[in-house]
């Protein structure tokens, strides 16, 4: 516990949301992202191919440290064989589609009544997650009422820089108007996670992960988070709300 923390800013997959992979909303996603494309392949094979696409981007932008704009994500790595002039204007829906495809995200367990008695005693919360898109996150947040939670809103879709570059953390800290040292990151990755967060000074990081992961994870003096937790909810025993 450490009531010296005013902010907590939380992760989103793994972290806040789940995926659950509804095979409905996985084929509508997958249908509309080959009309939008005027392709006539097969839906569940041509995103086959825009997964192997998606692994040549993601190996780029770990090692740059850098999310593309949706539509260089597309003219340049998943749909370089289409016009660029097509697909440019396309980007943000075809963005969006692309993580439909993939499952639908659903908020875990009591994570807003979590996040509502958070708020109530006293913390500034936010949102720090790498993703691509700049759609889905605005219009959950709108369409689920969590928006008023969030003073602070960070993702590398639109910031441009990903977790574990300090920068991030630090803008979402300023956004916020606290210190990063009372600040403190709810993540699920040791390594990513928890190295950014401390390189930004933050003052407490909190690692969300289930505990057959946590046996085969390797910790080090470079992840080892301030706390382990394996549920959301543990976050009402660590922060019992600021000092005053």
């Amino acid at each position: 516990m450490d009531q010296d923390i005013e902010a907590v800013f939380v992760d989103l997959g793994n972290t806040l949301r789940i995926l659950i992979k509804d095979q409905e909303h996985m084929a509508r996603a997958r249908q509309e992202i080959v009309r939008l494309l005027g392709t006539k392949e097969d839906p569940v094979e041509f995103c086959k191919k825009l997964d192997e696409h998606y692994k040549g981007y993601r190996k780029w932008a770990f090692e740059n440290l850098t999310e593309a704009p949706e539509a260089e994500l597309w003219t340049r790595w998943l749909a370089p064989e289409f016009p660029a002039d097509k697909v440019a204007p396309l980007g943000t829906e075809l963005t969006y589609q692309f993580r439909q495809s993939n499952g639908r995200r659903v908020v875990v367990d009591g994570g807003r009544e979590v996040l509502e008695e958070l708020q109530k005693r006293g913390y500034t919360l936010g949102i720090i997650s790498n993703l691509i898109g700049t759609r889905e996150i605005p219009d959950w947040l709108e369409a689920e009422d969590f928006s008023r939670f969030f003073k602070s809103v960070v993702l590398s879709s639109v910031f441009g820089k990903r977790k574990p570059d300090a920068s991030v953390f630090f803008e979402a800290a300023r956004r916020a108007g606290v210190d990063p040292s009372k600040c403190a990151y709810v993540g699920d990755n040791l390594k990513r996670d928890v190295t950014g967060t401390r390189a930004a000074g933050f003052g407490q990081i909190v690692i969300m992960i289930s505990p057959e992961n946590l046996a085969e994870a390797e910790i080090t003096d470079d992840n080892r988070p301030d706390v382990i937790i394996h549920k959301f909810g543990q976050l009402l025993d660590i922060f019992p709300g600021p000092k005053k």
